[in-house]
């Protein structure tokens, strides 16, 4: 009769340590187990609490390029003069020149040379980045205080400065995804998977 074989099991993994598979060893381990076993099928922290619907849809305040996002409300630039007038000139000048923030206007065809001036106009690939950002940023110190037709009146406003759009031009949720940028097609497109179709090469769109 050749050699008895033995089933593969704990007894052999501590065999070549010089240790017995003894109840008082392998009790320890069978309860490490299924203790692991259970904190991977059910990890409960009992920290915080789930949030609710409401505040979820606080926080989901993006705006992608198509503007699907966008909500109810509409605004000329003639009614974002005044806002402007109270709300950002401390920080962005009288017309957008910039102070203690950045300039807003101007910089057209300087993204080329060895002073670019990156501005809403000049660098800024879509109109609805720039409802997204007055929307969620400004102003200063009172970030998502504005009301959406305020946003939308501030974004014509600085539109309208930069020459993309006429000063009485209506911006909603239906026009203002409809503006195309000056340096819009310097910009990879929106939908990465597009970038070997239009052979786009380092942000250069054909």
């Amino acid at each position: 009769m050749g050699p008895r074989r033995t089933p593969f099991g704990i007894s052999n993994l501590l065999a070549p340590l010089g240790l017995h598979a003894s109840l008082g060893l392998l009790a320890p381990l069978m309860v490490l187990a299924a203790a692991v076993a259970g904190w991977a099928q059910e990890p409960v922290f009992h920290v915080g609490r789930a949030p609710t619907a409401e505040e979820i849809k606080a926080w989901d305040i993006s705006v992608g390029p198509t503007g699907t996002e966008l909500p109810p409300g509409k605004g000329t630039a003639r009614d974002g003069a005044p806002l402007y007038a109270q709300k950002c000139v401390a920080c962005h000048g009288a017309k957008g020149e910039g102070g203690s923030a950045p300039a807003l206007v101007g910089g057209r065809d300087t993204l080329t040379t060895i002073h670019p001036l990156k501005t809403v106009g000049s660098y800024w690939p879509f109109a609805t980045t720039v409802w997204d950002y007055i929307n969620r940023a400004m102003p200063r110190g009172q970030p998502q205080s504005l009301l959406p037709d305020q946003v939308y009146a501030l974004t014509a406003l600085l539109l309208y400065w930069n020459d993309i759009i006429r000063e009485g031009d209506v911006m909603d949720a239906d026009s203002l995804p409809k503006v195309t940028m000056p340096n819009r097609d310097t910009f990879v497109p929106p939908d990465l998977k597009d970038i070997n179709r239009l052979r786009c090469r380092i942000g250069t769109c054909p």
